[in-house]
């Protein structure tokens, strides 16, 4: 069983990151293998919107997202991890979210879904307590998961949270991720039998 891990933080080591190691400790120590792709480390252009996705349901463009598509496919739970940016997702993220349209075009054009069914678990972080603070990439990450077929299982989302590696002292939230990974990883073992 394979957890994929997107870390969304152009930042190593900030708070998503640290909370997102976390979370795939968990799912190790439940069985799970994992793997961790950083959105600011891929080699991708951002969707231009050629449409080239159409004809056959395939990104046309070479270049690190290629190697992306199999794995967000064949995971069998995949956990974002990310920081907000102005009430959304950094922006390479956003592009590695955006260049899943073929995924989209797979599934409402062609009826041609991913057919296994998988888990997902958001997790967030926000340098403000507004009560809205997580709802925009809250709905983009649900819709996210959907198009790939992943249920949107569980949440971890912690404001206030602004300075880098602030969430290294609240061991509460660091534990709570960690769990979060391990039953993630349980409940997908669980349902394979």
């Amino acid at each position: 069983m394979t957890v994929l891990g997107l870390m969304g933080s152009p930042k190593a080591k900030g708070n998503a990151d640290l909370l997102l190691d976390r979370a795939l400790a968990g799912a190790e120590s439940a069985g799970a293998e994992t793997e961790k792709l950083v959105a600011a480390k891929l080699n991708m252009a951002p969707c231009i919107a050629c449409r080239g996705c159409e004809a056959a349901g395939e990104c046309v463009v070479r270049d690190g997202m290629t190697e992306v598509y199999p794995k967000l496919e064949n995971a069998d739970a995949i956990i974002v991890a990310t920081p907000i940016h102005f009430m959304g997702m950094p922006a390479q993220l956003k592009a590695l979210v955006d260049r899943c349209q073929p995924f989209w075009v797979r599934k409402y054009r062609f009826s041609r879904p991913i057919e296994k069914r998988r888990k997902g678990l958001f997790i967030a972080v926000g340098g403000t307590n507004l009560p809205h603070t997580f709802d925009a990439i809250e709905l983009e990450i649900k819709s996210f998961f959907h198009c790939l077929n992943v249920e949107y299982t569980d949440e971890i989302l912690i404001p206030e949270i602004s300075e880098h590696g602030d969430i290294a002292d609240r061991e509460a939230a660091l534990m709570s991720a960690y769990r979060a990974g391990e039953r993630l990883a349980r409940t997908v073992l669980e349902e394979a039998g």
